[in-house]
């Protein structure tokens, strides 16, 4: 990450960087091509911070499909994307002769999302996304900006490209309104297999859970954890979520300190300068 203007990625201008002294190492558990990115992001402004991908991504179970989907764009007002992965994964299946229709609105449901569909090539306007002032970054934030972009849904058609599962409610907010909705896997997510600097991790946070904190943006990263340390007790262990489900989640998992914050790495790194770390974490 560049650093702004008049500041260094490790002096005070920026009001974020340098590193909070004793605070711990913050553990990523996104997808590890995502992971790797807030990893080198949080490190550039001064924070140790290690990735241990909780989630796996393989390809899409039917490629055929995905690639119909492509072929099949124009009949869509909408094709909503739940992730960076779902963008990935479709775009890998794209036919080499097309490219996005300028008719079709690309919904994404955050940064990361948006991101990844500017570098693929969709226009700013032609992408509809949560405002960056809402709190969550979700299929809620997005209807919010969605709903008012047609004076009637009834008859729309519009293709949600997930994973092989995922939340139904936006698809079924529009399935109400009238809209035809379709899916498509774009992608595989499966459970992890950590190599062995993986493990190390893993056995060290829950060795010293008071030098560690796990940072969840997935639920199914949290059950990933259990699957993989099944016997590991977490009441000592922090994890810091970037959504109500996902800390009712880790409460249920048994962590003792669960910290709700907003998605992305400038969210992070402002909680590991303030301190957020210390006093009632260090169980």
């Amino acid at each position: 990450m560049a650093a702004p203007p008049c500041a260094s990625p490790r002096d005070g201008g920026s009001g974020l960087a340098g590193s909070a002294a004793g605070a711990p190492v913050l553990i990523v558990t996104r997808p590890a091509a995502q992971a790797s990115t807030w990893v080198q992001e949080l490190r550039e402004l001064g924070y140790e911070a290690r990735a241990l991908p909780l989630i796996g991504i393989a390809p899409a179970p039917d490629l055929e499909n995905v690639s119909r989907s492509w072929r099949e764009l124009l009949r869509f007002s909408v094709v909503m994307f739940v992730s960076a992965n779902a963008v990935s994964g479709f775009y890998g299946c794209k036919p080499p002769a097309l490219s996005w229709p300028e008719g079709v609105l690309a919904a994404s449901t955050g940064p990361g999302t948006s991101a990844a569909l500017r570098a693929a090539g969709v226009g700013d306007a032609q992408i509809v996304e949560p405002s960056a002032t809402s709190p969550q970054f979700d299929s809620e934030a997005l209807w919010l900006q969605l709903q008012g972009r047609f004076d009637n849904w009834r008859e729309r058609s519009v293709l949600v490209v997930r994973g092989e599962q995922g939340r139904d409610w936006l698809g079924d907010t529009m399935r109400e309104l009238g809209a035809r909705v379709d899916y498509v896997a774009a992608y595989h997510r499966q459970a992890p297999q950590p190599d062995a600097v993986g493990l190390a991790l893993l056995a060290a946070a829950l060795l010293q859970p008071q030098r560690h904190v796990w940072l969840f943006s997935s639920s199914q990263a949290v059950a990933h954890l259990q699957q993989l340390a099944p016997q590991a007790g977490l009441r000592h262990s922090q994890a810091w979520v970037t959504h109500p489900r996902i800390a009712q989640v880790a409460r249920e998992a048994g962590f003792g300190g669960v910290l709700e914050l907003r998605p992305g790495v400038m969210a992070a790194a402002q909680q590991l300068r303030s301190g957020v770390w210390r006093g009632p974490y260090n169980l």
